[in-house]
C-alpha cells in the first residue's frame, strides 16, 4: 500500500479603489502547494485517517493518534509524526471547533504548549503542513490525544478531519 498527497493552500484577492478617471487595483496571488510521497522522511507520509464528525452542545472527544484510527481499508494506523491535520468547520455551525487542551496525554503538536488551543469558527478551515522530515510528533501513551471541543451550549458542531503523518 502507498500513499500520495498533494495539499495545495490557495489565495487570489483582488483590492480595487474608485479614482476620478481609473480604477486602481492591486491583485494578491499566492500558491502554496506541500507534495508528500510515501515513506517516512522529508517531504513524505505514509498513513492518512478522515473523518466527518458532529460534538453534541458543550461536548468534547479526544481522537487518538497513536493505536486507535482506522485507515480507509480498516487497517489500525499509529502515527509517530503528524505531516498534516486539516479541520473544516460546517457553515452551519454557530459555535466554534476547538483543538488542542486535552486533560491528560495532550498531543501538542502545533499548538506549542498541551495547553493551548486553536479555534476553527463556522465555515473555517484550518490547515497545518509540515513536510519536513519531523512533522509534528506524536507520543504514544503520553502525548497523543487531540482534544476536539464544542466551545459553547445550545447547538452541536459538524466537522471534517484529515490527519496526514508517518508511522515512524
Amino acid at each position: 500500500m502507498a500513499l500520495s498527497v498533494r495539499a495545495l493552500v490557495q489565495l487570489a484577492a483582488d483590492l480595487t479603489s474608485a479614482q476620478d478617471l481609473t480604477t486602481a487595483s492591486a491583485p494578491l496571488s499566492l500558491a502554496r502547494q506541500v507534495t508528500l510521497t510515501d515513506g517516512a522522511g522529508l517531504n513524505q507520509a505514509n498513513r492518512i485517517w478522515s473523518d466527518q464528525r458532529t460534538l453534541a452542545a458543550s461536548a468534547s472527544e479526544d481522537i487518538d493518534l497513536a493505536g486507535t484510527l482506522t485507515d480507509p481499508f480498516g487497517a489500525t494506523i499509529t502515527l509517530a509524526r503528524v505531516k498534516a491535520l486539516i479541520v473544516s468547520a460546517a457553515v452551519g455551525n454557530v459555535n466554534n471547533v476547538v483543538l488542542g487542551n486535552a486533560a491528560a496525554n495532550g498531543w501538542v503538536g502545533p499548538f506549542g504548549a498541551a495547553e493551548h488551543t486553536l479555534a476553527v469558527r463556522p465555515g473555517g478551515v484550518l490547515a497545518l503542513l509540515a513536510p519536513d522530515a519531523t512533522g509534528y510528533a506524536v507520543t504514544a501513551g503520553t502525548a497523543d490525544l487531540l482534544h476536539v471541543a464544542n466551545s459553547g451550549a445550545g447547538s452541536g458542531v459538524t466537522y471534517q478531519i484529515v490527519v496526514v503523518g508517518a508511522a515512524s
